[in-house]
């Protein structure tokens, strides 16, 4: 998610003004892997904190005039009140953002953020700011950002127990979701450093008076890597501030104070009520028209479909029951990779969406591995994904490690592709709506560089939720029958791109500037070789058991605009569907439900019924859609509306 970093210095390093820049902006640039929407400072210089903050990327900022003005002002003011005796601290906290809620073009949105008695920066989302707020009735938000409730929370049990400790521990047991704070005391002397899944990391040299802190333990080693004089730092030991800890910064004499606190999980959200609005259509009672198979629910508009004599379908003829190695072989598998100190010893790729925090679940509580988890947000992740992100990690107390593009360009890449799609509607184009998203593969194996931890698991993959059409509407026909995508044959990777080719030639609107994330996407996923381990090869996948446990556990958070619970966390799939349903008379749940029913988990009596349920336009997450890439959301159903018909 986002990332917060700092620097606590003695007045030795200060003076040293070409070192103190250095490390400042390389902590910036570094840090901007987590978010570059806005970026800001907090400077502390023990007699007043100077902030400056925008909309932008934290690259931009540190050229700006503004920013060398106010770093340039505060460390003089700083120095010109030192004297010999003194062993006060100048310090300064950073953020880079990721905007989750409130839009970065307010900078009060932005952080850092000051309440009476605080100014901080955080790096997580709360989940239960409604429920705080019923129950703090004293506190009222002027901003749209959690961070101001976790900060007035903060600040209102300091003023009473006026002890920084307990304040803390009060006011981690009271919210639910994940946050790292890094938190100027205005009235004491003090810089907090508090998380609660051990997304803090920090070096400190006690003796020559040098503290500097982040987000990820990489970002840290980049620093000691590009700097050539943190080498003079004695003992340059990279340490983590664990989940559920929190580290007291004495800025008068640069003492530090350990302490740990216990939070209690509880984990919720409150969604407000869906309304009906106008231009999405709902066709799921139209396609009940359609031939389907007589033993599943897939349509005669499914690729490469036909029906025997008794209207049996290909894909029914040709299923065999799934397999799996097994939960004995998983724990074997990973025998190897176990850490015996508890440092973490796999790295767990997680969306936000159902499985994958299943997977984090499993891979803590029944294998007993000590994972990081990771997610890579292209742009399209939604809010509600980040929420149940958050959620599972704070209450696993598991680091959590975001890396971001540049956001505006991937989405503008995703309307560009959109914007030619509605130029001339092809079925077997819509996977490039999706090819931003490919570089999670990339950014799964450069993490694993970065970390030295071999183990990825990825727990995606489970047989039930295999989506072959998308590409059997490009013509191949390799990813029928429970093939994954990324097994397809030598022969079908060429066909895939011989059938993108021509659709490039009749529509040159595809020829744009996102073609290199297109031909990455391809790399990352035919060419690359797979070497990551897929947890739902090993375990049978039972929708009843992974929604049940992520919600008694969690209270992982559906959507309020739909009963199915897959991919609700991708912003792009409520669109996908409407535009497959309108045109063919089936969603990617239809795949999904009559592997259920071969595998005799559903009746097809029961698939139908959820069918149509499942497959009914998700108007509100459409329009987010449409906000998000930047398209008219009138305009652009209205294109689909008209599209012709398979059925």
């Amino acid at each position: 998610m986002c990332g917060i970093f700092g620097v606590v210095s003695t007045e030795r390093h200060i003076r040293n003004r070409r070192l103190i820049d250095n490390i400042v902006n390389s902590l910036f640039l570094f840090s901007q892997t987590r978010g570059s929407e806005a970026a800001g400072i907090a400077l502390n210089t023990s007699h007043s904190i100077n902030i400056l903050k925008q909309a932008g990327s934290p690259s931009e900022l540190i050229k700006r005039i503004e920013y060398k003005d106010i770093f340039n002002d505060s460390v003089s003011s700083y120095l010109e009140k030192q004297d010999l005796s003194s062993k006060t601290c100048f310090s300064l906290i950073g953020h880079s953002r990721l905007v989750t809620n409130g839009s970065q073009s307010q900078d009060i949105n932005n952080q850092p953020v000051s309440v009476p008695g605080i100014t901080a920066v955080h790096n997580g989302i709360i989940t239960n700011q409604n429920e705080i707020l019923s129950n703090n009735i004293d506190i009222e938000l002027d901003t749209e950002v959690d961070t101001e409730l976790l900060l007035k929370l903060l600040s209102k049990h300091n003023k009473f127990t006026n002890n920084i400790q307990l304040a803390t521990k009060k006011t981690f047991e009271v919210i639910k979701g994940s946050a790292s704070v890094a938190a100027f005391l205005e009235d004491s002397p003090y810089l907090l450093l508090a998380t609660n899944t051990g997304s803090l990391f920090y070096i400190c040299d006690i003796i020559n008076g040098l503290l500097i802190f982040a987000s990820e333990r990489f970002i840290l080693m980049k620093l000691l890597k590009h700097i050539k004089s943190l080498a003079l730092v004695s003992n340059p030991i990279i340490v983590q501030i664990k989940p559920s800890e929190a580290l007291n910064i004495d800025l008068s004499n640069f003492k530090l104070n350990s302490f740990k606190f216990q939070t209690i999980s509880k984990n919720t959200y409150i969604n407000s009520p869906n309304s009906s609005l106008k231009f999405v259509l709902d066709y799921t009672r139209n396609p009940k028209t359609i031939n389907r198979c007589t033993k599943c629910v897939l349509p005669i508009t499914y690729p490469f479909m036909d029906l025997d004599s008794e209207g049996v379908c290909r894909y029914c003829r040709r299923h065999s029951k799934f397999s799996v190695r097994g939960e004995d072989q998983l724990f074997k598998e990973v025998e190897k990779y176990r850490s015996l100190d508890g440092n973490p010893d796999c790295i767990v790729a997680v969306s936000g969406g159902r499985d994958s925090c299943y997977g984090l679940h499993y891979i803590k509580k029944v294998l007993g591995m000590n994972p990081i988890a990771f997610t890579y947000d292209w742009g399209l992740v939604t809010d509600l994904a980040r929420r149940n992100t958050a959620r599972v990690c704070g209450s696993l107390g598991i680091e959590h490690i975001y890396r971001t593009p540049n956001l505006s360009m991937k989405r503008k890449n995703v309307r560009l592709n959109v914007e030619a799609w509605l130029k001339k509607p092809e079925l077997g184009m819509i996977p490039l709506f999706l090819a931003g998203d490919k570089a999670f593969y990339y950014h799964a194996r450069k993490l694993r560089k970065e970390t030295g931890i071999k183990l990825v698991f990825f727990c995606t993959g489970n047989m039930m939720e295999d989506t072959p059409y998308k590409f059997g509407y490009s013509g191949v026909k390799g990813g029928e029958c429970g093939n994954r995508l990324t097994k397809l044959s030598s022969k079908d990777k060429i066909g895939l791109i011989y059938y993108y080719f021509k659709h490039f030639i009749l529509n040159p609107s595809y020829i744009n500037k996102s073609l290199l994330d297109t031909a990455l996407a391809y790399w990352h996923t035919f060419v690359i070789n797979d070497d990551f381990l897929y947890l739902f090869q090993y375990l049978h996948w039972d929708e009843n058991t992974v929604v049940k446990t992520i919600i008694d556990n969690y209270e992982w958070e559906t959507s309020p605009d739909t009963n199915t619970t897959w991919r609700i966390g991708d912003a792009t799939a409520a669109f996908y569907n409407y535009i497959y349903y309108t045109i063919a008379g089936f969603s990617e749940d239809d795949d999904m439900l009559s592997h259920m029913v071969r595998e005799g988990i559903l009746s097809r009596e029961e698939a139908i019924i959820k069918s149509e349920d499942y497959s009914k336009p998700r108007v509100k997450s459409i329009i987010e859609y449409c906000q998000m890439v930047g398209i008219n959301y009138e305009e652009t159903i209205s294109t689909i509306n008209r599209a012709k018909r398979i059925y």
